[in-house]
């Protein structure tokens, strides 16, 4: 059976500038695995907010750490980017320059799936793309208390082998804990929802000072489709704490088909893939080879996609 048979009518033939409902929605589980500095701010400290303990107990409070989105974008922007120079690179393909965040091509399947706004001098004219992968802030599964850390560092003096006083500190969320997170394409084409996993299934750095750790690991725990967002990251963090001692693939589908789907305005449209459809989605996308066909046709896409977008 044709893995992506129960999403194909959620993916478009190839992109365009004006986009439709077709949505795909992908549950990832982030799994931090090294101390990982999720912060913004001169202060040094953790992005920390308040949310409602549960989704049975909204009334108490609670601290959580929030990987911001444009945490998780930028990653996962840069490492589609790095896999599409070596895989142009390996099927024998001129090497197209295209960087964040002062140089992009506009015509990649980077800048098409991501977006972006041409800096290039005397092209600031040029029309923008449209993202049509989105983000949203993620929160951590367990409360601040339980999984951030103060981390004290210092260098040693090469002469005498002393440390003397330390060099400073920082804080980070402690290896193991477990950010939900919502990934929503809009109108993409399958190759496009197979570089997405790809580049999800790769990415393994994320956050400040990711040189000295912020490994993390990206799982597909869930896929859901239709003609709107259904899940958004806050909801399955509330929904996921009130089943700590069931936490598993199958049951964010089931909290998704029992309790989303039918507070969606089409639900008729939505549909849910099993456990089964999922890892045979995610198997197919993660064995398909970036041959010199698939790299020539996603490109394509985005110029045959800049071409009408630029003459109207």
């Amino acid at each position: 059976m044709d893995a992506f048979a129960k999403v194909q009518p959620y993916l478009v033939e190839r992109p365009r500038p004006l986009i439709g409902a077709e949505t795909v929605q992908l549950i990832v589980m982030r799994e931090i695995l090294d101390y990982t500095v999720l912060r913004t701010e001169e202060t040094r400290e953790l992005n920390v907010v308040h949310t409602p303990l549960s989704a049975k107990n909204s009334s108490e409070p609670v601290r959580r750490v929030a990987f911001l989105a444009t945490k998780q974008k930028a990653a996962e922007s840069r490492e589609l980017e790095h896999l599409l120079r070596t895989a142009r690179r390996a099927v024998g393909l001129p090497e197209q320059e295209c960087y964040l965040k002062d140089n992009l091509c506009m015509r990649c399947p980077r800048c098409g799936l991501f977006g972006g706004t041409s800096v290039v001098p005397g092209q600031e004219e040029r029309a923008n793309i449209k993202h049509r992968i989105e983000y949203s802030t993620a929160f951590s599964l367990m409360p601040f208390e339980d999984i951030a850390t103060r981390l004290t560092f210092n260098a040693i003096n090469d002469r005498n082998l002393t440390t003397g006083q330390a060099l400073g500190d920082r804080h980070a969320v402690l290896p193991a804990t477990l950010f939900p997170s919502v990934v929503t394409l809009k109108s993409v084409t399958q190759r496009e929802l197979i570089l997405t996993i790809k580049t999800l299934l790769a990415c393994k750095s994320y956050g400040a000072e990711s040189r000295i750790g912020g490994d993390v690991r990206n799982s597909i725990w869930g896929m859901v489709a239709g003609w709107e967002e259904v899940i958004t990251s806050l909801e399955l963090t509330l929904e996921l704490f009130d089943e700590m001692e069931n936490l598993s693939p199958a049951k964010v589908l089931e909290i998704i088909a029992q309790k989303y789907v039918p507070l969606a305005g089409n639900p008729d449209k939505v549909v849910v893939l099993t456990l089964e459809e999922v890892d045979a989605l995610v198997t197919a996308c993660a064995s398909t080879e970036l041959d010199r066909p698939f790299i020539e046709e996603a490109y394509k896409d985005i110029e045959k996609y800049r071409s009408e977008q630029l003459a109207r």
